[in-house]
């Protein structure tokens, strides 16, 4: 087992290194330092950057057959999986989760490697027509150096979504860790160490992200970017991106909402509220922060939701309660702010509203507020916390233009048992995935992403794998036809 407490190193062509300088990583359950880990430099990272540019050069990722790509990738998820209780424990208590939720996510981050490693060996080109005397093909070639930015609310099995199918795709991969949480993503990182991969090809670095972050998607060796994480920061990025037109997959915030109509089936709306809003504290992008609700049960499903909320238990993560705490003190202020501003705008707080003053560590109490009009700042803002906003309406037109009515577009849901009304919403509702009945309802192989401000490109599912390649096409003149 790993001594959490240690002092935790960077990854770099093949080696762990340490830096001049280090960084702190506290925990979320009770506010007290738990390890350090070496803080990375712009030296640090152009020493990332210059030896995944030479794995990508050297195409020794490529050049393999895909058989080969197949087989790393399989004894990849097979060394997740052996690690995975021991990873757990640290996501645990460097994250705050709980320790089941953070079981599940080295799972889910072998399942990442075992998906992707079914797709390494089926990057097939097309022929094309173009008549006698011409021959005609495209074929896929890997983007060369992917840097990828991980978010901290799901390291992890964020992680594993972007560099399984760059990997699969043949690219070598610059990662920076999230300073609030970087030691669960070390874990992973020393498990596809053992599978020797080429030196170069996967690569790891925790620094700051104004310094470090900026200086990896500005540089001109990075032919592809990855980023999961805030609005601001990804126009940022967008903005460095741009000045060498390198390709981005952005998934950003959300305000999702789910319409529940009148003949909902009650169960499933409280299932998927708990699920949804509730589930790691609440920070999660495509979490169920808006809850509408047709007006003649608004007042029942107010009730029920309320005391739903009310019943959670409230824990550190080690004993998977059903809530947990937020990452940092920080994140907790911001959340009071926002529920102080809902009440001054008009809105009632059900329950909740405010943190645990009696506890230590950064908790929150699950929160539920109603009376909110479309044009609240709890209705428009991303929270990232366990914070509900519930909002009535009174048509099927009305909850399509609430709904719609913010610049995001992640996800959304609609629960009813009439299916007519299901199909003409997930039609008309601006969200990268729609859910029906269930809040999470897909998985690993269904893809991802938003519209809006909530992003572009797509991970998870067969679709993503075509981020990370370059269509080429080839038109050859044949003599003699």
């Amino acid at each position: 087992m790993t001594n959490i407490n240690a002092h935790w190193l960077n990854y770099i062509d093949g080696e762990w290194v340490d830096s001049a300088n280090q960084l702190k990583v506290h925990q979320p359950a009770t506010g007290e330092p738990l390890a350090t880990i070496a803080q990375a430099s712009v030296v640090d990272a152009q020493r990332a950057l210059d030896a995944a540019r030479r794995c990508a050069d050297s195409n020794e990722l490529n050049r393999v057959r895909p058989a080969q790509r197949v087989t790393w990738l399989l004894q990849i998820a097979a060394e997740i999986r052996a690690v995975a209780e021991e990873g757990a424990w640290v996501l645990c208590k460097e994250n705050g989760k709980s320790l089941n939720d953070a079981r599940d996510e080295f799972t889910e981050a072998a399942r990442y490697f075992e998906y992707y490693a079914g797709m390494a060996d089926k990057i097939e080109g097309t022929s094309i027509p173009l008549g006698n005397g011409y021959m005609d093909f495209t074929q896929y070639d890997p983007m060369g150096v992917s840097a990828q930015i991980v978010p901290w609310n799901f390291p992890v099995s964020i992680c594993a979504r972007s560099l399984a199918p760059a990997l699969a795709a043949g690219n070598a991969v610059v990662i920076k860790s999230p300073e609030l949480s970087p030691l669960g993503m070390c874990v992973l990182i020393r498990a596809i160490a053992k599978v020797g991969l080429p030196k170069g090809a996967v690569n790891l670095i925790c620094g700051r992200g104004r310094e470090v972050g900026s200086y990896l998607v500005s540089s001109k060796q990075v032919d592809q970017i990855v980023f999961t994480g805030s609005v601001p920061t990804g126009q940022s990025i967008l903005h460095a991106a741009a000045e060498n037109a390198t390709p981005s997959v952005m998934e950003l915030g959300g305000k999702s909402a789910a319409l529940v109509f009148a003949d909902a089936d009650r169960q499933q709306v409280l299932s998927s509220v708990k699920s949804g809003i509730f589930f790691n504290a609440g920070q999660v992008c495509s979490a169920l922060s808006r809850l509408l609700v047709q007006r003649e049960i608004y007042d029942e499903i107010v009730d029920l939701v309320v005391n739903m909320a009310e019943g959670l238990s409230v824990d550190i993560g080690e004993h998977n309660p059903d809530l947990t705490p937020v990452i940092s003190a920080g994140q907790l202020a911001g959340i009071e702010q926002l529920c102080r501003t809902a009440v001054e705008e008009g809105a009632v707080i059900a329950t909740g509203g405010e943190s645990f003053n009696d506890r230590a560590g950064h908790f929150m109490r699950p929160t539920v507020i109603r009376d909110v009009s479309p044009q609240m700042s709890i209705a428009q803002d991303e929270v990232f916390g366990p914070v509900l906003a519930v909002i009535p309406f009174d048509s099927e037109e009305d909850a399509l233009a609430i709904a719609n009515g913010t610049e995001f577009g992640l996800v959304a849901g609609v629960f009813t048992q009439d299916i007519s009304c299901a199909m003409r919403c997930t039609r008309r509702l601006k969200a990268g995935q729609v859910f029906v009945n269930e809040w999470y309802a897909g998985g690993i192989e269904t893809p991802f992403g938003g519209v809006g401000l909530s992003g572009f490109g797509r991970e998870k599912g067969q679709e993503a794998l075509y981020s990370y390649v370059r269509t080429k096409n080839v038109a050859i003149r044949v003599t003699g036809e």
